[in-house]
């Protein structure tokens, strides 16, 4: 089995080619996988780290105001398109996977044209623009949620749900373990925030602002912040005096952890963000980024909270509703129990490994 994955850009796009990827090689563990992304991307710094080799593409986002890097534009997408094909030929794949993000257009559009199957991985309710564009020539498009044959062909939708990350799926660490690995005391409420893999500057502020409602109420916090906001949130941890029970980091590795102890979990709406939730069944208060093609995590949140599976708070609205929304939440048990019972109705297992019988049934035909 030889396979080329590519796409990346936030780890909404990466853990689920990662997921992907360990799906491959447990199955076939003399597979051959190679990761194709883009220059400067978090893939190429986590990819190497998951143990697998990965090419980047010079590859830059089209720039939504004007400016004059939207000039090379054309001339990154062709030498893009140029390497990726070199890239392909050379390492000569039995499938080629696209699961979004900048890298994966000029790899997906390249492999149809040299007449090799790939499979798109699409992650959200409302596909981007990349996934749209390339979905006529795509052999099968791997779907987490129902409704997409608005956007794909419907003969080649499969619904596999999105693949997340092993240690999420089948969580294991105990309570006292998680608890010790925070250096947080296992008889508090407990709140977990996480802005996505790049941090969101809304949450963040709004949980800075309010650091004294979790000092109050003596409610712990583990926040993920993001690279851009570490230092601004340590040091105002730090001066409020509540380093005991307010742990900052930039990015968290142990989320099995990092789920075990939570009570309530605040968080972007993004689609892995969403399946994760689901599959730990946690309340959740989902703040949509607004910075997002199409508005497309409003239409994730909703998703869930349509069905009593989630709350929602507008982006707009978080300085002002979040805490109270929180506050709320936390002090109210059946509410709590209802919205994890829905949430985990809503989980889909497996999703890597069903891929993975995709990837067969197209390579054996």
């Amino acid at each position: 089995m030889k396979a080329i994955i590519s796409g990346g850009g936030t780890g909404g796009h990466i853990f689920p080619a990662l997921a992907i990827a360990n799906a491959i090689k447990e199955r076939y563990p003399k597979s051959d996988i190679l990761f194709i992304g883009a220059i400067g991307k978090m893939e190429m710094e986590k990819v190497p780290a998951a143990g697998y080799p990965i090419e980047g593409l010079p590859i830059v986002g089209l720039q939504r105001k004007l400016t004059l890097k939207n000039l090379a534009l054309p001339f990154k997408l062709i030498k893009s398109q140029l390497k990726a094909k070199k890239l392909i030929k050379n390492f000569c794949p039995d499938i080629v996977i696209g699961v979004g993000g900048y890298a994966s257009a000029p790899t997906l559009k390249m492999a149809t044209k040299l007449g090799y199957p790939t499979i798109l991985q699409e992650q959200n309710s409302y596909p981007g623009l990349t996934n749209k564009m390339l979905a006529q020539k795509a052999t099968k498009i791997c779907v987490a949620y129902d409704g997409l044959e608005k956007f794909f062909p419907k003969e080649k939708i499969v619904f596999t749900g999105n693949p997340v990350r092993k240690n999420i799926e089948d969580i294991n660490t105990s309570v006292v373990e998680s608890f010790e690995f925070f250096e947080l005391d296992n008889t508090k409420q407990t709140v977990l925030s996480v802005g996505g893999s790049l941090g969101a500057r809304t949450i963040n502020e709004a949980l800075h602002a309010n650091i004294n409602f979790f000092v109050e109420n003596d409610i712990q916090l583990v926040w993920q912040t993001g690279k851009s906001y570490y230092k601004t949130a340590v040091e105002a941890v730090a001066n409020a005096n509540a380093t005991k029970n307010i742990k900052v980091f930039e990015f968290i590795s142990a989320m099995d952890k990092a789920y075990t102890v939570a009570n309530c979990i605040i968080s972007r709406a993004g689609a892995i963000a969403i399946s994760e939730l689901c599959l730990v069944g946690k309340p959740a208060i989902l703040i949509p980024s607004p910075n997002v093609s199409e508005d497309h995590q409003t239409k994730n949140a909703m998703a869930l909270v349509n069905k009593g599976a989630a709350l929602i708070v507008p982006d707009k609205d978080a300085n002002t509703m979040l805490v109270s929304t929180l506050d709320s939440l936390l002090n109210n048990e059946e509410k709590k129990q209802a919205i994890s019972n829905a949430c985990s109705n809503m989980g889909v297992r497996d999703a890597a490994n069903k891929i993975v019988d995709e990837i067969e049934r197209i390579i054996n035909k």
